[in-house]
């Protein structure tokens, strides 16, 4: 078991640790350009080639993305409890509690760890999060119109292109399929080298507090996914595959749109890069226990 565990973080631990020290050596990282290149293509990509190809139903992705709605509303619904145990302003603590790191963290995890059938669950929570987050988040930061958002953002077309091709039962040319997976194999590495800059990029300056507001969502996110999960006659991979992606750390997207609201940045970032530390020590625990 503890052979399988190191083989599932392995690889995160390397793509992470290439990105962190590329720039700790002071080579430069166009982080704004592989983000927009990853969301923009290499994501909608990996949506396609996932989910397509994917042995799963239409229904099981649809109750999968209903199962992960469902614990970021209950997330949101304890923040006002959270954030009184930790003495923050509820509106700073809200957007770490809903938002986990289901892309760059969670996915090469969910790979490594449950293969490609789990990779298909993975990526629909991945998705759900990703909706969430940029729409409410970008209104929770005062940035527009939620709706102009989703019409701009490609992974709703890869969404619904997926859907269809799963609902009919149809695959792509040959062709579209071959290049579609070719683009998509860049995404999962870039995800984990753009953790590791994210994180040698940040500031942190409370590590009490970051370890104390993981260490209290760990396993509210856990428990909520696990019973909603249960409620919603989820598979049990897909029920093991919510649990995991709920549990991941704070994603670096929440210190972005902190910045950009000016609410507190500065503790939002040490609740990113406490939880991600953390999570190389309690992941395992949690794979162990759902694999």
């Amino acid at each position: 078991m503890i052979a399988e565990l190191f083989a599932v973080m392995a690889p995160v631990l390397a793509g992470a640790g290439l990105g962190f020290t590329w720039v700790r050596l002071g080579h430069p990282y166009p982080v704004e350009f592989v983000t927009r290149l990853v969301f923009n293509i290499g994501t909608p990509a990996l949506i396609i080639a996932s989910l397509a190809n994917a042995e799963i139903d239409a229904g099981s992705v649809g109750r999968t993305m209903l199962a992960a709605a469902l614990v970021m509303t209950a997330m949101a619904a304890a923040t006002p409890l959270m954030a009184r145990l930790l003495g923050r302003d509820w509106r700073v603590v809200l957007a770490p509690m809903m938002y986990p790191n289901t892309g760059n963290m969670g996915l090469p995890v969910v790979l490594y760890a449950f293969g490609s059938a789990g990779f298909a669950f993975g990526i629909t929570v991945m998705v759900t999060v990703s909706l969430f987050q940029f729409t409410v988040g970008s209104i929770m930061a005062s940035q527009g119109n939620a709706l102009k958002t989703l019409a701009r953002t490609p992974t709703v077309y890869a969404i619904v292109i997926s859907l269809g091709l799963l609902l009919t039962d149809t695959s792509l040319p040959r062709w579209l399929d071959n290049s579609v997976d070719l683009i998509s194999g860049f995404t999962v590495p870039l995800m984990l080298i753009t953790l590791g800059v994210s994180l040698a990029s940040i500031q942190v300056r409370s590590l009490k507090s970051g370890v104390g507001f993981s260490l209290l969502r760990i396993p509210v996110a856990a428990g909520l996914a696990w019973g909603i999960a249960a409620l919603l006659g989820l598979p049990p991979l897909a029920q093991s595959i919510l649990v995991l992606q709920m549990s991941m750390p704070v994603a670096v997207f929440n210190y972005l749109f902190a910045q950009k609201a000016g609410r507190e940045p500065q503790y939002v970032a040490s609740l990113v890069f406490c939880s991600t530390l953390l999570s190389l020590f309690y992941l395992p625990l949690l794979l162990a226990w759902l694999m």
